[in-house]
């Protein structure tokens, strides 16, 4: 055991059912979780990332349609559209709309928090409508993310 980690009986539950890779194979480092880009996306984002890692090639390569990775996903094209413009934003996939082609890229060292669309906080107070804990995370997280000045 190392330090405060517990152990883990790595044991499979069901050795029958140990899965196996065939032919191709996606993944998501670990990393994504722990360095936080999992957290930095919204929920349609999350989706789309793992739809179009679950969808490339050993390069990150995928060629889909705008509407049938909608489709899939169960969303509007409208909010697809947002979701991949974000996803371009935080520098996870890059697009190119001739082929269509995506590419899942390689992670930064640290997540990006793009700005949205949305109204900044002191808007939403000077307009009565409520904040969001979501709205005030992202701020939160954004300027945590900004480099110091001295």
């Amino acid at each position: 055991m190392s330090g405060d980690r517990p152990f883990f009986d790595r044991t499979p539950i069901r050795p029958d059912r140990v899965r196996k890779i065939d032919g191709s194979f996606a993944f998501l480092p670990h990393r994504f979780v722990r360095a936080g880009f999992w957290a930095s996306l919204t929920s349609t984002e999350q989706r789309l990332y793992v739809l179009l890692v679950l969808a490339a090639d050993r390069q990150g390569m995928s060629f889909c349609y705008d509407d049938r990775l909608a489709s899939q996903l169960c969303v509007v094209l409208d909010d697809f559209l947002l979701a991949r413009a974000g996803l371009v934003r935080k520098d996870l996939i890059a697009y190119d709309p001739v082929g269509p082609r995506y590419q899942v890229l390689s992670l930064l060292e640290r997540p990006i928090i793009a700005p949205t669309a949305r109204a900044s906080i002191a808007d939403d107070h000077r307009t009565g409508r409520p904040v969001a804990v979501r709205n005030m995370i992202h701020d939160f997280l954004a300027r945590m993310n900004q480099p110091t000045r001295r």
